[in-house]
């Protein structure tokens, strides 16, 4: 720098200093008139040094760690579970935070100073994410009215007692009777598949099945007293037994109940009224058919559906072990009732919780799965969650028992099996429930209709076998995660 500069401002004296600075320690002339001053420019800077402080400082980016702090307080639990610095600065991006902005207001010279910055300021945190609703929520309404209908039709009995000699031809309708369950387990298995590719589907396979199901029953039934006014009864007894399974099929129990309300009412009545001959027939018939005019209208509603692409048909021998196990279910359940008719009755209202209990099976199966994470503790779940199933279906009808009659062991055990054999049918082991079934049936049947040792503790002794032989079944297939994913 160099220019003129007034040594007396003011002054009358013209005088000028040319000053030079050359970096190298020259001298500084003093230019006047009369005489010209040399001066040292090392001895000027030496002496300003020890008077004045001239600092030209260069702006330096502290960080605003109180502003740092609330940002991170205020964005914690986004901040929390990021993986890496980047997914804070993305973060900071989406909130408009701008370049000129950070620097302002927080002090870091960029975006991912400060993302760095409140990633290491926050602790890491991975929130474990929502549980989903659960797939296997039962409609208790739903299960406990399935019960109910399971039992009501045999209000029929009740009324029409008087009409027939029931203890002489009670073999007549046992046979029917176990025809139609068994067919009806096989046909309803069927219907579930085809239902799979549309309920149209599904409703040709019950609109064929059902009839073919009620002749094959009513021509059983024929056959250990021929042909007569009893085979009516029976034949009718197979054609509720037949529209009432394609009701529950389809879903539509509550029409079914609609359809049997006459009969409830009669027999609701019966302990205070006596009906005539044309009444006790008239209440019965009024109720099956009302309960073909149901059949009939769920059907159709089934068929006009729009059909489903072509593809292939369900194997038939696919539906053979389901119709084994109804077989011999009834078997068994029939020879209890040959020495308690009322454990007949607790054991078919107890299906309706019975399907509650496997629903909520595959609930708790699914819940113990997400809370495991080696394949023995959640076969230790597994376990403890087979027991509590079992535990909660048996509990109630042990006092039952005491209550009607019955003997606890042999109800228990029957009410066991049945219940471990669905449970297996549910995922698929349908063969395995149904082989450990029939033996079990044949077994039972065989030794009393022979009269051979053990005698009447072979049912319960049947019974038990077949229940330890499903439980084992049951832990080693689903004590496995695969089946419950």
């Amino acid at each position: 720098m160099s220019g003129p500069m007034s040594l007396e401002p003011g002054g009358s004296e013209q005088e000028t200093l040319a000053i030079r600075l050359a970096g190298t320690g020259r001298s500084v002339r003093k230019v006047s008139d009369d005489h010209t001053v040399a001066l040292d420019t090392r001895r000027i800077a030496r002496r300003v040094s020890e008077e004045y402080t001239m600092a030209l400082r260069v702006p330096r980016y502290r960080p605003d760690e109180e502003a740092v702090s609330m940002l991170a307080a205020e964005l914690a639990d986004r901040v929390g579970p990021a993986v890496h610095p980047y997914e804070v600065a993305a973060l900071l991006e989406s909130e408009g935070l701008t370049a000129a902005l950070i620097q302002e207001r927080y002090g870091h010279p960029n975006l991912f100073s400060l993302a760095t910055a409140l990633y290491e300021r926050v602790p890491r945190t991975f929130p474990e994410p929502a549980l989903p609703a659960d797939p296997w929520r039962p409609d208790t309404v739903r299960c406990l009215l399935r019960g109910a209908l399971f039992a009501l039709p045999g209000l029929a009995f009740l009324l029409t007692a008087p009409l027939w000699d029931a203890g002489r031809h009670t073999a007549v309708l046992v046979v029917a009777g176990l025809v139609s369950w068994a067919w009806g387990q096989a046909l309803g298995h069927r219907a579930h598949l085809r239902m799979a590719a549309g309920r149209r589907e599904a409703g040709r396979t019950l609109l064929v099945g059902a009839p073919l199901g009620v002749v094959l029953a009513t021509a059983a039934a024929g056959v250990p007293v021929g042909y007569g006014r009893v085979t009516l009864v029976a034949a009718a007894q197979s054609v509720y037994l037949a529209a009432a399974g394609v009701l529950l099929v389809l879903g539509r129990e509550r029409l079914l109940l609609a359809a049997l309300s006459p009969l409830v009412v009669g027999a609701l009545l019966l302990p205070w009224w006596d009906p005539s001959s044309e009444l006790r027939a008239g209440l019965p018939l009024l109720a099956l058919l009302g309960t073909l005019v149901v059949c009939a209208a769920a059907l159709r509603s089934c068929l006009r559906t729009p059909p489903a692409a072509k593809g292939r048909s369900p194997r038939l021998a696919w539906s053979l072990p389901y119709g084994l196990f109804g077989l011999s279910a009834g078997a068994l359940v029939l020879l209890e009732g040959t020495v308690n008719a009322y454990a007949v009755i607790l054991l078919t209202v107890s299906m309706g919780p019975a399907e509650w209990l496997l629903y909520r099976y595959r609930g708790m199966s699914v819940a113990a799965l997400r809370a495991t994470a080696t394949p023995t503790g959640f076969l230790l779940r597994s376990t403890g969650v087979l027991a509590l199933c079992l535990f909660i279906y048996l509990g109630p009808l042990f006092p039952a028992a005491i209550l009607t009659g019955a003997d606890p062991a042999t109800l228990l055990t029957l009410a066991a099996t049945l219940w471990t054999a669905l449970l297996l049918q549910a995922f698929g082991a349908a063969w395995s429930s149904a082989t450990i079934c029939v033996l079990a049936a044949g077994t039972a049947a065989l030794v009393t209709r022979l009269g051979l040792p053990p005698g009447a503790a072979v049912l319960p002794l049947s019974c038990c076998a077949a229940a330890l032989l499903l439980v084992v079944c049951a832990l080693r297939m689903l004590g496995r995660p695969s089946p419950h994913v």
